[in-house]
């Protein structure tokens, strides 16, 4: 049984798309009665303390934040070396500093479980302080499979695939064959973070070859490794590596209230690093049911120009009303620099669309997105495909058009369209542009391609029928999955084991 005593840390990367999932996960730990500390640098934990929706004071989680060397957090043109070796470092001390006194205060550390980009985490914990560790992995299971195959064994056929030498690659338990356009962009080794990133993912892959620092068990066989994920979402991709690396479901990692109401009162994260409008409800609240479609490209994503001018043309010509998230390049209070002609641009188009009399569109620069999706009157996610986004459109139950940027949200886009059957994915085209006063090609999206596929997911048509019945479907079983169903059983099993004398 389940020890009262158990005290989990949990510890993130300090972006949006790490802390949210990581701070739900913290939270579902705290109604099981575990003493829960979340861990996060002081640039993280200051942020969200300034918005209106953060959640710190009245959380049953114990948050604890710690300087990584960059309180004000990282900015362009910092050396991204030099900030990972000195958030480890930091990391490293506040972890034992918190061990440390933790065993004084006689509630010792019992567990920590750490995510992306901190494999050295596990190393720390089960080798210096004498703590088992347990990985959350954050996005789907079948990024995790594509990771693991390309550092074990499947490097060269995968390379097939991004070199143009083969139209896909075909991989043991996949469900389905994978394109380059289907594949993590990090694998690309024209991406910008791809050796950076890689180079990171190997080290923590690499300790999959050690059970030890992988799981709590003290059992014999492979390392363990929980999931945002929920067994009916995705059997082959969990299955895939059976007797290398067992992955466990324990998602999705949603707020509660949208799941089934467990903890009605759980009804938003709580750690938005980003002040949301006050806009959004009001405006909602005078469109018709199913009927507005919302736009967003999360936390990280800025997109170039003439890609905006294109998406809000093609919005517009929909003749349907719209709620669009747009992140600018650098928000006034984070820069000192005047906006460049681009971003002035963008700002001009964004106050044309925001004071149309006719009210079609309302442009802002954030939202609590769980709570804008789970309104009746949003019919269409227009999405990036970020895991985090992917799995609140399928948990509130809306269609998706799928519009992927990079890192693993090609292969969520692949998911949405051809595997759940909950969504469209937009089409690029090669278009001709100038830069730097050079002629040269660019990927875009059309306006008249983001129009179509809005009208497919909203339309009469049969397809668009089809996906929103494959939604109410998904959406069911993600709330039958942390109600009884398989992630709730993998988590008391999880809290068992930690819990054992």
């Amino acid at each position: 049984m389940l020890s009262h005593n158990s005290h989990c840390v949990v510890i993130t990367f300090p972006l949006q798309s790490h802390i949210n999932p990581a701070l739900q996960f913290a939270k579902r730990l705290a109604r099981f009665g575990v003493k829960v500390t979340f861990l996060l640098a002081v640039s993280a934990h200051r942020r969200i303390s300034n918005t209106s929706t953060n959640l710190l004071d009245t959380s049953p989680v114990t948050f604890l934040p710690f300087s990584d060397g960059y309180d004000d957090g990282m900015k362009s043109g910092d050396d991204g070396k030099k900030f990972m070796s000195e958030f480890k470092t930091r990391a490293t001390e506040a972890l034992a500093d918190l061990v440390r006194t933790s065993e004084e205060e006689s509630r010792p550390v019992t567990c920590l479980v750490y995510t992306l980009l901190m494999s050295w985490a596990a190393e720390v914990a089960t080798s210096s302080l004498g703590v088992p560790s347990a990985f959350l992995w954050i996005q789907p299971a079948m990024v995790f499979d594509l990771y693991y195959y390309y550092f074990n064994g499947y490097k060269d056929e995968i390379m097939k695939v991004v070199n143009n030498d083969v139209d896909a690659v075909e991989l043991p338990g996949l469900p389905c064959k994978l394109t380059c356009a289907d594949l993590p962009s990090f694998f690309v080794p024209s991406n910008a973070y791809s050796s950076t990133t890689l180079a990171m993912f190997e080290e923590q892959f690499e300790i999959f070859k050690s059970t030890t620092t992988t799981t709590t068990t003290t059992n014999s066989g492979p390392p363990k490794v929980f999931v945002n994920t929920f067994d009916e979402l995705e059997p082959e991709a969990l299955k895939a590596l059976h007797g290398s690396v067992e992955l466990i479901a324990i998602g999705p990692f949603v707020p509660s209230a949208y799941l089934g109401g467990k903890d009605s009162s759980d009804t938003c994260f709580g750690g938005d690093m980003f002040e949301s409008s006050q806009k959004c409800s009001e405006w909602l609240n005078t469109k018709a049911e199913n009927s507005v479609v919302y736009v967003s490209f999360g936390s990280i994503i800025v997109l170039k120009r003439r890609q905006v001018e294109e998406i809000a043309r093609g919005l517009l010509d929909t003749g349907r009303p719209f709620l669009w998230v747009l992140r600018r390049a650098s928000p006034p209070s984070e820069s000192n620099s005047p906006p460049d002609a681009d971003e002035e641009h963008v700002r001009s188009l964004i106050d044309e669309i925001n004071n149309r009399g006719d009210e079609q569109g309302l442009i802002v620069e954030w939202c609590s997105q769980v709570e804008v999706l789970s309104h009746n009157s949003i019919g269409c996610f227009v999405s990036h495909c970020g895991w985090n986004s992917t799995l609140e459109g399928l948990v509130v139950g809306v269609p998706m058009v799928a519009f992927p940027q990079w890192t693993d949200q090609g292969t969520n886009a692949k998911l949405i369209e051809e595997a759940w059957g909950t969504g469209v994915r937009v089409k690029r085209s090669s278009v001709e542009v100038k830069k730097d006063g050079e002629d040269g090609k660019e990927e875009i999206v059309e306006s008249e391609e983001v129009k179509r596929c809005v009208e497919v997911v909203m339309g009469e048509g049969e397809r668009g029928e089809e996906i929103r019945k494959n939604v109410e479907k998904w959406r069911g079983l993600a709330r039958k999955a942390v109600e009884d169903g398989g992630s709730e059983r993998n988590l008391v099993a999880f809290l068992e084991e930690m819990g054992r004398d």
